[in-house]
């Protein structure tokens, strides 16, 4: 810094030191790590300050100091949106604290003297086996929770469950709770524990509660993270009531699907725009990393051609002998070259060694655990003679391209698998280098060169990771700097010991783990059981830590990449536009896809064609009518003469001219008719939702089910029959099997029937009892008419249905890697995810050592022992849920049928995060694929809108030119007091003070807290009273200026009075003492207040957030549509096929989460929805079933992750992402709109309201 000062000056000139924004940072951080020697050398140890000095790299690096310069000129948006986000936790965690302040302390307790009248050494409360971490909440006897202190498990004393109960009188005499239960039965001693009554810590180690606002703050963001928020919903039920479920689901849907999506989208188009404005400043100007290469280039160059020259200079010393002979030799091997380079790059030489690839990776496939000898062999020799193909490729490439051969990054990557390959043959490596020829599966790309559509997805990807490339060593850089912080902070003192022996991995003892802790905590999750053991060891206050990596790692960083991935669906969509040649392919990419389709066409048509397919298809058809005419003694061409003159002819019988069609084409085309059937469609909906398997079947409710599932199908029948009679099953234009949507209803109608004849005929009968339940579970499907009669539903399926072709490609390519992470992972793991089940396992080494103690060698759930394993387990991992189990699982992994060692290899970690890094970039595509498409369905929407506009003013002629008569204020006859009351409200004055006044309410609310004093409850009551009383006299006020009827017809005004009128309900049920005897603290209601600054937020980036949140709510309604109609299906499907399932040890599926019925289905399916430990419950479907288990079907072991699988691709894949697709297009209208408004707004982005212009008081502009 000193050199540059004395080279340079100090300040004052433009190029002197001071002058570079970066030179200031570096003199910041020089001062500062003085201060903090200073500081040491006073005994104040901040260790944690000595990391500034590594964020001088910044500064070095010009890709990361772009980076971080659009990061800053981002900030004042980021800290608007993120201030927005807040707000909303804030609102949530004012309500948590007055619902449930104290309420998760609550423990079963001993009744009094229990120790010393039995003499027994017990704990004061309950303690479960999970301790504090998962206690055991109870509900008083007076509360509506669902656990009570009599639902304490018995005490298990050496494995064995306690039957005998202490006795009432003598203490001697003990009493069995079971009916003949052995002398040897212990005493149950938690039957004693029967006090409900509040604790001394909270659940997770104290760390969950909502006992004040700082906690409740934590506890909240927690649930917006869609981190264990399932674990914090499921402990609240217990202790308060059931129905807290929809305080949590409202969190999730507004903090996290609409507020972090938001915040996801202000960042990601904010930095696109900033970077993209940034490059076009630049442009002309080469980095230093351009310069640098761009010389070392000519170096190399030039060295190449001295060395070219001496060899030409020795070859003419040499002499003329020989050069006949030379030169035809080098005229042949050059007709040869040709010839040969014309071969390896024909279509045909590309298709050979994409087949071979192919091979290769079907030989790869099917290689399993436990797997025969011969088959051992056999893949072996395939090896070989793939390896000899690669090799001949590679040599044959050599010949014809010389040195330019390794011009090509795909001849490199080739080049390097074959001398892995080669090296594994010569040296016999084992698995960890065999499983290098995995890496043959990327090869599996040069298909996409086949493919257009894919090759133009893999250049987004390929586009998107070069420009990540500065992103990537910024978030090292961010992962690196935080994790030395939390070393500093936590290192030794966090005492995270799950086992006996080694350290857990969750800890920042080390920098290795410290880094990989913090890889977890960025993709969210388990990052809370971090959260709980920092707090815990340290303070409350290391949740800010955790806090700060979540918001800058997770929720800036990786929404950036978000950003350069849709950045690169646009720019390919230019490129596609600008390139003329591309006309051919372009109609198949989602740039001219229309997505919405919203004219009545279908654009599912798997019977018949659309329209334009028909006429194209009358020539072909005509020409077997003129056959016939050219030979009349053909009985075939007059067959075919006769059914076309019949086309139209229903069945060939019913002309269109007769009575009985005509009949039912009125009776179809009639409202009553879809209504009656929509009335009967909807009542199936019923019938379904009460299905489930726990039904007697000789019961009333099992009889009413049955028949009206037989006149639903009688219904159905006549209604497909008078529509195939009005319109004609295959043939003509209008059939009935031209629409897919009728042949949707038509197969459901088929399989209502055969399940219907099926039942009747197999009573009695176990053999077609197999039958009779799959056909109930095609029952589930019968929703699937409602998308025919309810339009705005059928339209959004439509746009999903178009949607599913660009989705479909980035689908592809997420295959190809997952199936490739699977390869190596089978060739990495298999036969490793083993483990000894007992109870002294410390001295088991393998699995014989394992039998010989009688102990269970069981397999991990989720393993890599053969493909369709693997595969699961990759899909869990790419889902961001329980891929930290599973890297732990290979961390301890030690060899086949060995016993894992915790941490054995800890370089595994490598596979585990570089899958988790390609998962956040293939993520990315799908969210990239889903807002582009909805942007052209937009735009194609738009056109549409706009030329029916212009079509519609064309018709009503053109405007006479008149101007209207100017309209005089209405407030022009008022008297001089009320005009000063309507100057007073529509001043920007009023704005401010109610700002103030409720900004000064809603702290004081934020000073509740449980255990309070009661001079803090008189202030918090007394400034309600205040608060009610100035939003009376401004709403009596605005009355007076405004008058009634336009006060009524302002939305705000409204706003107005609905705060009053709760904010007075509120009162009055706190005086009449009715908190007892309401389900919910009439306190609560005091939060609507909050809703009044929405009014009074008038800056522009608010307002902008504000009508974004507001347009994507509007837009909700055909969003929610699709998510109740999926899940309504899957959540039939699910009691269906898991409702008898009883698990009493399983983790996912419990009381709280399970099949049982329809309302439990949806909520569990909700869980999954959001990614929350859905691994887990998938787990618990997927478990074998033991003999006598009546309630478990075989089958269920591979339908369980069909059946999941299927809902997170759709869930958290698709529909997610249009959620996030609908919140772009609401932030561009708003802008858009701003932009409009801009010139009226006032310089400092605050609307100032004249009332000589105000003319209706609409009080806006």
């Amino acid at each position: 810094m000193l050199i540059k000062m004395l080279a340079k000056g100090g300040f004052g000139d433009e190029g002197s030191y001071l002058s570079n924004r970066w030179n200031k940072f570096d003199l910041f951080i020089n001062v500062a790590e003085l201060v903090f020697y200073f500081l040491e050398s006073l005994g104040l140890n901040v260790k944690v300050c000595h990391v500034l000095g590594l964020m001088r790299l910044i500064g070095r690096v010009e890709r990361m100091r772009v980076m971080v310069t659009v990061l800053l000129e981002i900030l004042p948006m980021l800290a608007t949106v993120l201030l927005l986000a807040l707000f909303v936790i804030h609102i949530f965690g004012v309500m948590g604290v007055q619902l449930w302040a104290g309420q998760l302390l609550n423990r079963c307790f001993l009744g009094e003297d229990i120790a010393t009248r039995y003499n027994v050494s017990l704990s004061p409360h309950y303690t479960s086996k999970y301790d504090e971490v998962y206690p055991f909440i109870c509900s008083p006897d007076g509360g509506d929770g669902m656990q009570r202190c009599r639902d304490v498990p018995p005490h298990i004393e050496n494995g064995q469950t306690c039957t005998l109960i202490p006795p009432q009188g003598a203490p001697n005499v003990l009493a069995p709770t079971v009916a003949g239960a052995g002398v040897n039965a212990c005493v149950n001693w938690n039957v004693l524990y029967n006090i409900c009554r509040a604790g001394d810590q909270n659940p997770y180690r104290g760390a969950v509660n909502f006992d004040n606002i700082g906690y409740a703050w934590i506890t909240i963001f927690q649930i917006v993270t869609l981190e264990g928020w399932s674990d914090i919903m499921f402990q609240v039920m217990d202790v308060y009531s059931f129905w807290s479920f929809p305080f949590f689901l409202l969190v999730t849907i507004m903090g996290s699907f609409i507020m972090m999506n938001v915040c996801a989208v202000v960042i990601a188009t904010q930095f696109s725009n900033r970077l993209e404005r940034m490059r076009g400043n630049q442009n002309g100007r080469p980095s230093a990393g351009t310069v640098f290469i761009a010389w070392l280039c000519s170096k190399l160059t030039g060295c190449l051609d001295r060395i070219k020259r001496a060899a030409n200079r020795v070859h003419h010393d040499g002499g003329d002998s020989g050069t006949d002979d030379l030169a035809v030799g080098a005229q042949v091997w050059m007709l040869f070259k040709a010839r040969l380079e014309r071969v390896i790059k024909s279509t045909v030489f590309d298709l050979v060694t994409v087949s071979a690839v192919l091979l290769s990776i079907l030989t790869m496939a099917i290689e399993h655990h436990n797997q025969p000898k011969e088959l051992t062999d056999i893949l072996r020799i395939t090896n070989s003679i793939f390896t000899a193909v690669f090799v001949v490729e590679m040599v044959l490439k050599l010949m014809a391209l010389t040195w330019t051969y390794f011009t090509d990054g795909q001849n490199l990557f080739d080049f390097g698998i074959v001398i892995i390959s080669l090296w594994e043959k010569m040296t016999e490596a084992g698995a960890r280098l065999s499983a290098l020829r995995a890496f043959r599966l990327l090869r599996f790309m040069r298909l996409f060169n086949f493919l257009p559509q894919l090759r133009k997805q893999v250049h987004v990807l390929k586009r998107a990771v070069e420009k990540a490339a500065p992103l990537a060593i910024l978030m090292l850089f961010v992962i690196f700097i935080f994790s030395l912080i939390g070393m500093y902070l936590f290192g030794n003192r966090c005492e995270f010991k799950p086992l006996d022996r080694g350290t857990d991995r969750k800890s920042f003892d080390t920098v290795l783990w410290s880094m990989v802790t913090l890889f977890q905590i960025l993709t969210e999750e388990d990052w809370g059981v971090v959260l709980y053991n920092a707090m815990a060891a340290t303070s409350p206050w290391a949740a800010i830590y955790f806090v700060a990596i979540i918001v800058i790692g997770n929720l800036i960083c990786l929404n950036i990449l978000v950003g350069i991935v849709i950045d690169g669906f646009k720019d390919e969509c230019i490129d596609d536009g600008s390139d003329p040649d591309s006309s051919q392919t372009s109609g198949s990419s989602p740039d001219t896809v229309t997505p919405v389709n919203l004219s009545k066409e279908n654009p599912l048509s798997p019977c018949g064609p659309s329209t334009s397919t028909v006429n194209n298809s009358g020539p072909e058809e005509g020409s077997a009518p003129t056959n016939a005419n050219e030979d009349n003694r053909s009985l075939k061409g007059k067959a075919l003469h006769w059914c076309k003159e019949h086309e139209e002819w229903s069945f060939y019988v019913l002309s269109p001219q007769n009575r009985f069609r005509i009949f039912c084409q009125r009776a179809i085309s009639h409202r009553i008719f879809d209504y009656t059937v929509m009335l009967f469609v909807l009542l199936n909906c019923v019938t379904i939702v009460m299905e489930r398997p726990g039904i007697d079947p000789k019961s009333k409710e099992r009889l009413f089910l049955q028949v009206s599932s037989y006149i639903f199908s009688a219904v159905f029948l006549v209604e497909m029959l008078f529509k195939v009679l009005a319109l004609g099953l295959l043939f003509g234009n209008e059939s009935y099997c031209r629409s897919s949507w009728n042949v949707i209803d038509g197969s459901l109608v088929i399989l209502s029937l055969v399940h219907i004849v099926v039942s009747l005929t197999s009573l009695g009968q176990n053999k077609m009892l197999g039958i009779v339940k799959v056909l109930r579970l095609l029952r589930t499907f019968r929703p699937l008419r409602v998308i025919k009669r309810a339009p705005k539903l059928r339209l959004a399926v439509e746009a999903l249905i178009a949607a599913v072709k660009p989705m479909g490609n980035v689908f592809v390519i997420c295959c190809v890697f997952i199936i490739f992470y699977a390869i190596l992972g089978v060739q990495l793991f298999k036969g490793k995810f083993y483990t000894c089940l007992g109870e002294n396992i410390a001295h088991i080494t393998d699995k014989a050592d394992c039998l010989a103690a009688n102990y269970r060698w069981e397999r991990k759930p989720f393993n890599f022992d053969n493909l369709l394993q693997a595969l699961l387990t990759v899909f869990v991992m790419y889902s961001k849920d329980g891929w930290v189990n599973v890297m732990n699982s290979g961390l301890d992994a030690v060899g086949v049928d060995k016993q894992p060692v915790m941490n054995h290899n800890k370089w595994t970690v490598l596979f585990f995060i570089s899958f988790m890094i390609t998962s956040f970039f293939l993520l990315d595509m799908f969210v990239g694929a889903m807002v582009e498409t909805f942007h052209q369905c937009q735009r194609s929407q738009k056109r549409r809108d706009e030329g029916e506009e212009q079509e519609r003013q064309q018709g009503h002629g053109r405007d006479t030119g008149i101007p209207e008569p100017e309209q005089m204020p209405y407030y022009t006859f008022y008297s001089h007091t009320r005009r000063s009351i309507h100057t007073l409200c529509t001043s920007h004055f009023l704005d401010v003070f109610m700002t103030v006044v409720i900004s000064i309410s809603v702290l004081v609310m934020a000073i509740e807290h449980y255990d309070q004093p009661l001079y803090v409850e008189m202030i918090i009551e007394y400034s309600h009273y205040v608060l009610t009383v100035i939003l009376i006299v401004e709403v009596l006020l605005k009355l007076v200026a405004f008058g009634g009827l336009r006060f009524m017809q302002n939305s705000w005004d409204l706003l107005d009075v609905v705060v009053v009128f709760v904010s007075i309900l509120s009162i009055v049920l706190n005086e009449i003492r009715m908190a007892e005897t309401i389900p919910i603290n009439p306190s609560i209601l005091r939060v609507c207040r909050v809703f009044r600054l929405a009014q009074v937020l008038k800056a522009k980036k608010i307002r902008v957030l504000l009508k974004t949140i507001q347009k994507t709510l509007l837009q909700v309604g055909n969003i929610s549509l699709l998510f109740m109609f999926f899940f309504f299906i899957y959540a039939a499907l699910g009691v269906e096929l898991f409702g008898n399932l009883e698990c009493p040890e399983c983790e996912g599926i419990n009381s709280h989460i399970n099949f049982k019925h329809f309302g439990m289905a949806l909520l569990a399916l909700f869980q999954v929805c959001t990614g929350d430990n859905w691994s887990v419950i998938m787990k618990d479907t997927m478990k074998l079933c033991s003999p006598g288990d009546e309630g478990c079907s075989s089958w269920l072991s591979w339908v369980s992750p069909l059946y999941f699988v299927t809902f997170v691709i759709t869930a958290q894949f698709v529909l997610v992402n249009l959620v996030v697709a609908v919140i772009m297009q609401a932030m561009e209208d708003s802008r858009k709109e701003e932009r409009d408004v801009q010139p009226v707004s006032s310089p400092d982005d605050s609307v100032q309201l004249d009332p000589e212009n105000d003319v209706h008081a609409t009080s806006s502009v």
